[in-house]
């Protein structure tokens, strides 16, 4: 899949990465298999790996699905989450771009883009400067 999820929950740490083609439907069932987990908790901070993105979707209607869904899943618990995408070049940022957009009037998420792992880490309050560092021992 396109779309992996990785909880790291001793962190309080969702890591997400794309890869290759952003497909909608994918990013769907990533959100709804993360909703599902018994690792998931509210408020978890989230770090979307956009570095290997070779293009994306662009469908209205399924981008509007993925935002109830992700409604559902982000603000039914009243916390905050802080969102960080890792955007290191020109589609990621412009991939990035779209989903902070997305949550900018919800004041539940605070989403941002960062183009350099090690600052988007020190964000996230983790002390590593490479994702391959913080997912050494990760399930």
């Amino acid at each position: 899949m396109p779309v992996d999820v990785t909880i790291l929950r001793q962190r309080g740490l969702v890591y997400i990465r794309y890869s290759g083609f952003a497909r909608l439907d994918d990013t769907i069932a990533a959100l709804d298999a993360y909703g599902a987990h018994p690792d998931f908790r509210p408020g978890q901070k989230q770090l979307v790996d956009m570095s290997r993105v070779t293009g994306m979707e662009r469908d209205y209607v399924k981008f509007m699905k993925i935002q109830a869904r992700k409604a559902e899943i982000f603000l039914a618990a009243e916390v905050q989450t802080l969102l960080v995408c890792y955007a290191p070049n020109r589609l990621a940022v412009e991939m990035a771009e779209v989903m902070v957009r997305s949550w900018e009037p919800s004041g539940a998420v605070i989403p941002m883009i960062q183009p350099d792992e090690a600052a988007a880490l020190h964000i996230l309050g983790q002390p590593e400067d490479t994702f391959e560092a913080l997912l050494q021992g990760a399930p």
